[in-house]
């Protein structure tokens, strides 16, 4: 069992100095102030107040039904519980529209324990990236497949796995990065991939099923625990061999996250 000890006052200059260093880092969803306890407490760098909540504690199909109230209270939530990890937070479906609906909505989480906020999209929130990160708000972009755009792709499906379509992500996260965004996330591309763009970009880049060569892996909460209702190939139950419960679990993660044994070939797109 890993001994790994909880972290303390994770900033950006953190996640890119082990970028620098060749090391990796653990990120996992938080809702609550008692996960976000835990979880933090386990050595997990980053914990996300995802819009992920509409799926595994609203019970929605989808993560559009989320609205602002929704992200805003649960980030207060985890803020309370957090003991040093680095927090970010969704800007929900349609809640970054407008340049105003943009900066009064990132402000709101900001205001509420966010440290960065999150928003999906490739090309076309260049402009929002460049009008936040130019007004002090650090900005995580989220590329590959976009959960607020599962009407428009088809279903969850795997992205970038045409030429085409790879030079694509790989063209606009070079582009969201020159627009001032600090992190970036890919989503559901195929590994080959998803190290050619983090060794293209400057910025950290956390992966979910993105395969082992990402700066940083992120998780769902209730995928780590084996309690969700589906199980994609990207996922692995960690609770299941802990011989300390949940605590044990979410270290066995974080370290299984800097070893690189997590994610293996089997959770892996090519």
């Amino acid at each position: 069992m890993s001994t790994q000890s909880a972290i303390k006052n994770v900033t950006l200059t953190t996640l890119q100095g082990i970028k620098a260093r060749g090391e990796k880092f653990a990120c996992l969803t938080a809702y609550d102030a008692c996960f976000a306890g835990i979880a933090s407490s386990a050595g997990v760098e980053v914990l996300l107040v995802g819009d992920s909540l509409g799926m595994v504690l609203q019970g929605h199909d989808s993560t559009l039904p989320v609205t602002m109230e929704d992200m805003i209270y649960h980030m207060h939530c985890v803020k309370r519980g957090n003991k040093g990890a680095l927090l970010i937070a969704d800007l929900p479906f349609m809640s970054y529209a407008s340049e105003t609906q943009t900066l009064e909505n990132a402000a709101a989480l900001m205001r509420a324990g966010a440290h960065m906020v999150k928003l999906e999209g490739g090309a076309w929130i260049e402009n929002t990236t460049r009008l936040l990160s130019e007004r002090g708000i650090p900005v995580c972009a989220h590329m590959g497949l976009t959960p607020q755009s599962v009407n428009r792709i088809g279903g969850f499906h795997v992205q970038g796995r045409d030429t085409e379509q790879a030079q694509a992500i790989l063209e606009e996260a070079k582009l969201l990065e020159n627009a001032g965004a600090s992190v970036l996330l890919l989503e559901c591309v195929p590994r080959e991939l998803a190290k050619i763009v983090t060794d293209s970009l400057t910025i950290p880049v956390i992966g979910i099923g993105a395969g082992p060569d990402t700066t940083g892996q992120i998780m769902v909460l209730h995928d780590v625990l084996g309690v969700s209702p589906i199980t994609p190939k990207f996922v692995k139950n960690f609770l299941v061999n802990s011989k300390d419960g949940i605590p044990g679990a979410l270290r066995d993660y974080v370290a299984a996250v800097k070893s690189m044994s997590f994610p293996a070939e089997e959770h892996c797109f090519n």
